[in-house]
């Protein structure tokens, strides 16, 4: 081409000397915020089914559970302190461990005794060696848990927190409960 067609046909069409591309904006994923409280009980994710309400099945969660708080405690030798020991247990897991209800206002939970299977902020759940789910609540009980022959006392009033809660809290000394 000449130097004049050239021209020509720059001055008719547009030149584009930076070249703009439209971005396209990422989809921000939405992250699943799990289920709601709701959701969960009509679901009945934390029931447990009858068929699996046998005291059997959970004794190996609770070896499992001993085998632990020996961990915890270094051992368990007859020389430690027992407020050692009760201090470890307060913030301790106990979902395994075997519980029995020593005090209660209500007469007909008092020496109810079975491996605890769930921990809720105000209800201990337990299984009973008659293959029974207990629902035992905190407040107004007091709790024995056995280990090795040591046997320590819950007060459920100042122990209503979920397990998680509890592992965080610092517990203070205070005197006895009347029931």
């Amino acid at each position: 081409m000449s130097q004049q067609a050239r021209e020509d046909q720059l001055q008719r069409k547009a030149v584009v000397l930076e070249y703009f591309t439209r971005r396209k904006r990422k989809e921000k994923r939405k992250k699943s915020k799990g289920l709601s409280a709701r959701q969960r009980r009509e679901l009945r994710l934390f029931d447990i089914k009858p068929e699996q309400q046998r005291y059997s099945l959970f004794l190996p969660l609770h070896d499992l559970w001993k085998q632990y708080i020996r961990d915890l405690c270094n051992g368990l030798k007859p020389d430690t302190q027992p407020q050692m020991i009760q201090a470890k247990l307060l913030k301790a897991d106990l979902h395994g461990a075997i519980i029995s209800v020593t005090k209660s206002k209500c007469p007909s939970y008092v020496g109810v005794t079975g491996i605890l299977l769930q921990e809720t902020k105000h209800v201990f759940k337990i299984i009973t060696k008659e293959d029974r789910l207990k629902v035992i609540p905190k407040r107004n009980c007091v709790f024995a848990v056995e280990i090795d022959d040591f046997i320590s006392y819950i007060y459920g009033s100042k122990f209503q927190l979920r397990s998680s809660e509890r592992s965080a809290k610092k517990f203070k000394a205070k005197g006895t409960i009347d029931l």
